[in-house]
């Protein structure tokens, strides 16, 4: 089957896809989009959280025919999402690079899309509701201390809007 969807604010085409796909699979490994994580394969980790019409989702639980005419945000999308230009962090990613917060990089992508998706429905949230938004991600490397400052720095900076607040771009070095 053929998958029509737009991706990152790209019209995709996925075409020989068969019935047991996910969209994860689909994602990394038919659009060249590594970002999601593929690692429980169950929608128990959050490694590969996506926003499927703007709603998070777990990508290897979505069959990828249930893509079809819908809108997906991955990693690789929350710059351009946030008005951020090309080689540039979006605020959330900026802010998780500064806090500290990013360890081995495997659960950063799910998190970083469920905090994006959080900051843009909520800029000022409470910790209760950080937590509980990403309370689907799991990190086997961190207390999830340094992942909560770069949701609440996030936010003090105004994460959920557009921009790279510090006008610095993702290289390091």
């Amino acid at each position: 089957m053929r998958v029509n969807m737009t991706v990152n604010g790209r019209p995709q085409r996925a075409d020989d896809v068969w019935e047991g796909e996910s969209l994860l699979y689909v994602l990394r490994e038919r659009l060249g989009l590594p970002g999601s994580k593929n690692a429980c394969e169950q929608g128990e980790c959050g490694s590969c959280t996506v926003r499927l019409d703007g709603v998070p989702v777990c990508a290897c639980l979505v069959a990828a025919g249930q893509a079809e005419g819908r809108d997906i945000v991955t990693v690789e999308g929350l710059a351009a999402r946030a008005g951020v230009p090309d080689g540039r962090l979006s605020p959330v990613q900026r802010a998780f690079v500064d806090a500290g917060a990013v360890q081995c990089g495997f659960c950063t992508p799910g998190l970083l899309v469920a905090a994006d998706d959080l900051l843009a429905r909520d800029p000022d949230p409470s910790d209760a509701d950080i937590r509980e938004a990403l309370s689907g991600n799991l990190c086997r490397c961190t207390g999830y201390e340094k992942i909560l400052d770069a949701v609440r720095l996030a936010a003090a900076r105004g994460g959920g809007g557009a921009g790279d607040e510090a006008g610095r771009d993702g290289r390091e070095g």
